[in-house]
């Protein structure tokens, strides 16, 4: 009779050991045979399977063991074994074979069985598979030439199931889940993994052993698409960055490992990575030159990360500008990269359309990218940068946000330092921020070793370091002092005489202070004292509100002196001063005064300032005429000193006492309690009457450009304060009888500009719409602007969808609440009134 072959000799051996576990109900056959499949797994002397009989129950009686076990989990021979059997002949199976077969069938298991104690024995097993390092032996089969041979469709499962086992053990185990699958101990462990197979490769590599990378890039590659590229890189990249520095086949190790990931994975594992290295010079030796061998990963790292995306820190473009400025080979790309981002900060439309926080980024990488420029690449790029500066600052300094204009002047200040022309440098005067200081900053890259130094959740600090701080100390300075001789101290012994305290002293002025109106407006127009000037310009506020019919009779003229007025003497406080003292004017003869400065506001020969302070002027009044009459006021104080400024409670002696007494009152039952205040008195809304005369000028020849200003062309700031000047005093004029006709005329004025360049003026726009659905009734709002509420209910919504500015968004959500709000209102009575009829 002829010998069996090894594969049907394997084949039959396992089927009467599958025969024997389900028929046999002796303890010794069962243990028998599952010593015996074990014996297909053991290497080494002891075994008594030869090579061929191991190979061939691994590649095609494997998985079909395991299937078998989990199929009759429930069976009387599996409990008829003790917990120590268990463990060892039924457990280690799956311990001891393929790992990439073992793991698919615990995942189907997990999969397949319902909530019991089968199913926790699996879950165990799981962990105890996660636990003994058979991810990396997984890993590391597939790393050796000689791997497993499986089909795409059975890679492209193994991979799912590895990558994804988080999610698929939380779907099944729900609360009952062990924190070893949680994602936060999961991912991190398949990193340690995956650092592990890449270490045996390398010492493979040094031994002459060929290996292959793919399937540890693909792994690498879909847990970066899916997520996790901060928990996972968080541990390789450390690693990774130390393991290159003086190793060669680690370097070549990690540049293979990027090659291999595939081009639909390379942008999510790019961008994990350049958050999760410590510097540029780290990126560089774990991607080499990545980026001149992959178009996908050359678009991630010098167009994406610059100019599509702006959510990463100053650190990403320092590590991304860094690595491309570090080879001789990558420098092209750096030139490159910096014509593109020159590009898109001198572009006008970039600076109107864009948000802020982009506009910021670009400038941050303009920068730093000419901060790495060489002198002989910086020549070469002169004509370039020029019209950059050129441009770019007029895009920025024509803005009407304040961040953008000051964005504007650093980096023309930087560009020109750099650019040095003829040795000029360009200055502007700007208060510095935070923002501007960071920018300024720029200008110095940081050394490599610099860069690397800092921690990855670093914090700024300070140039000057502690040692410095030390030797600066109090006593350093006092013991250099005494070891410095200090010549003619005896002359100076009045210096420890007690000074005279001063604070209260005043300067005595031999002018005194005009005490009627006309002789403070003939001051004003014709004395070229300075010490009268300002004299006159303090107490001409207090006159006005003192002399009511005084300042009636030459109140446009005073209002056309101060508002033409030049701060010709740097009086302290004037801008302040004057604009009290028309505010005044206003309050106390309010049409004319009003009217002149509404027909002043479209006149020709008139600064923007001008024009500002008009608004500003006319806001400040409508307010004050607005708020009721509670109390006599002091003509003596001035308009800042009447604000509503709320007093630190320590400020005032017997708070404490009312606030206990309060607390008392409120703990305090009573039966029967009389009124403990008086009521509030009814007091006259004196801007309502006059709410017209402040509207409706304002609204005519708005669309006349005159030679020197044009308020739908250029003049973007002074627009924006008009529509938001009118949006006030819109808001101001609740419940008063012409704020529908208000309201229909500042719908139609702004329906015009509501897609305006400028982001001040849409939000202008904004605030007018909200002033509008606040200030008018629900009733009003159908009956007389129920035409214009369905297009701008939908051009609220395009604006909180999609414009780029974050407060219009927020503006235009806010609107569309009222509108609802107010809809909704109305409904509901029109409904009440109908079932009460």
């Amino acid at each position: 009779m002829e010998s069996l072959t090894p594969n049907t000799e394997v084949r039959l051996a396992v089927a009467q050991c599958f025969r024997t576990l389900t028929a046999s109900t002796d303890k010794k056959d069962i243990i028998t045979a599952l010593q015996t499949l074990h014996s297909y797994l053991d290497e080494g002397p002891e075994s008594r399977a030869t090579s061929v009989h191991r190979e061939e129950f691994r590649k095609c009686h494997f998985t079909r063991t395991l299937q078998f076990l989990v199929n009759n989990i429930q069976a009387d021979w599996s409990h008829s074994l003790t917990a120590a059997q268990r463990a060892e002949l039924w457990d280690g199976l799956f311990l001891k074979g393929p790992p990439e077969q073992a793991l698919l069938v615990l995942m189907e298991g997990i999969g397949e069985l319902r909530s019991s104690t089968n199913l926790n024995h699996l879950v165990g097993i799981t962990e105890r598979f996660l636990q003994s390092g058979r991810l990396a032996d997984l890993l590391w089969s597939y790393c050796q030439k000689a791997g497993p041979s499986d089909s795409p469709q059975l890679r492209e499962t193994l991979l799912g199931r590895i990558v994804a086992l988080p999610d698929l053990t939380s779907n099944r185990l729900h609360l009952n889940n062990k924190p070893l699958f949680l994602p936060q101990q999961y991912y991190p462990l398949l990193a340690t993994e995956m650092l592990t197979a890449l270490e045996r490769t390398c010492q493979a590599l040094k031994e002459g052993t060929d290996c292959s990378l793919t399937f540890v890039a693909q792994t690498l590659g879909k847990v970066c698409i899916q997520g996790h590229s901060d928990l996972v890189l968080a541990v390789m990249a450390p690693r990774l960055s130390v393991c290159t520095r003086s190793d060669m086949v680690w370097q070549r190790i990690c540049w293979k490992l990027l090659e291999s990931v595939p081009q639909r994975w390379v942008e999510s594992v790019l961008t994990g990575l350049v958050q999760a290295v410590s510097g540029p010079g780290a990126l560089a030796r774990i991607i080499g030159n990545l980026v001149l061998r992959n178009k996908k990963a050359q678009f991630v790292i010098t167009h994406k990360l610059l100019l599509l995306q702006y959510k990463y820190g100053t650190q990403v473009l320092r590590i991304v500008l860094g690595y491309l400025a570090a080879d001789r080979e990558r420098r092209p790309l750096l030139i490159q990269v910096l014509r593109s981002v020159s590009q898109a900060w001198a572009n006008p439309s970039a600076v109107k359309h864009t948000p802020l926080e982009q506009q910021l980024y670009v400038s941050k990488a303009l920068l730093l990218s000419v901060s790495l420029l060489k002198d002989s690449e910086l020549q070469e790029l002169r004509s370039d940068l020029l019209q950059c500066m050129l441009g770019g600052m007029q895009s920025h300094l024509d803005s009407s946000v304040v961040r953008i204009r000051h964005m504007g002047m650093v980096v023309g200040e930087c560009l020109s330092s750099r650019i040095d022309i003829n040795g000029t440098k360009l200055t502007f005067e700007y208060d510095q921020d935070e923002e501007t200081r960071e920018l300024l900053s720029l200008m110095t890259p940081l050394t490599d070793d610099e860069l690397e130094a800092e921690p990855v959740n670093r914090v700024d600090v300070p140039q000057e370091t502690n040692e410095t701080t030390k030797n600066k100390s109090p006593q350093n300075e006092s013991s250099q002092n005494k070891s410095e001789p200090q010549p003619d101290s005896d002359l100076d012994s009045d210096d420890e005489l007690t000074p005279y305290d001063m604070s209260g002293d005043q300067e005595i002025s031999e002018a005194s202070p005009p005490r009627y109106l006309r002789d403070c407006l003939e001051t004003l127009i014709s004395s070229e004292d300075p010490v009268r000037v300002e004299l006159s310009l303090r107490a001409v506020e207090g006159l006005v509100r003192k002399n009511v019919f005084a300042a009636r009779e030459i109140s446009v003229q005073l209002t056309k002196v101060l508002l033409h007025l030049e701060d010709k003497y740097s009086i302290n406080g004037f801008l302040s001063l004057r604009q009290a003292t028309m505010v005044a004017l206003i309050v106390t003869d309010c049409i004319p005064v009003t009217q002149y400065l509404s027909t002043e506001f479209y006149s020709l020969n008139y600064s923007l300032r001008q024009r500002l302070d008009i608004l500003e002027v006319l806001a400040l009044a409508a307010q004050e005429l607005s708020k009721p009459i509670t109390k006599k006021r002091d003509p003596s104080v001035g308009i800042a000193a009447s604000t509503d400024v709320t007093p630190y409670p320590g400020d005032n002696p017997v708070h404490w006492r009312q606030e206990v007494e309060k607390r008392i009152q409120s703990k305090t039952k009573r039966l029967r309690k009389g009124a403990t205040h008086p009521p509030a008195q009814a007091t006259p809304n004196r801007y309502a009457p006059v709410a017209g005369h402040f509207f409706f000028p304002l609204l005519r020849n708005f669309d006349k450009p005159q030679v020197t200003f044009d308020l739908l062309g250029s003049d973007h700031l002074v627009l924006g304060r008009l529509i938001h000047t009118l949006g006030l005093f819109m808001h101001l004029a609740v419940n008063a009888p012409i704020a529908a006709q208000m309201g229909r005329a500042l719908l139609d004025f702004v329906w015009a500009v509501r897609y305006h360049v400028d982001q001040m003026v849409r939000r202008g726009v904004l605030f007018a719409v909200c002033s509008v659905f606040l200030s008018i009734n629900s009733q009003n709002l159908l009956v007389d602007l129920s035409d214009q509420l369905f297009e701008t209910r939908t051009w609220l919504a395009d604006v909180a969808e999609g414009d780029p500015d974050a407060d219009c968004r927020s503006l235009a959500i806010q609107s569309l609440v009222l509108l609802d709000k107010s809809l909704k209102k109305q409904l509901q009575d029109q409904q009440a009134l109908g079932l009460e009829s």
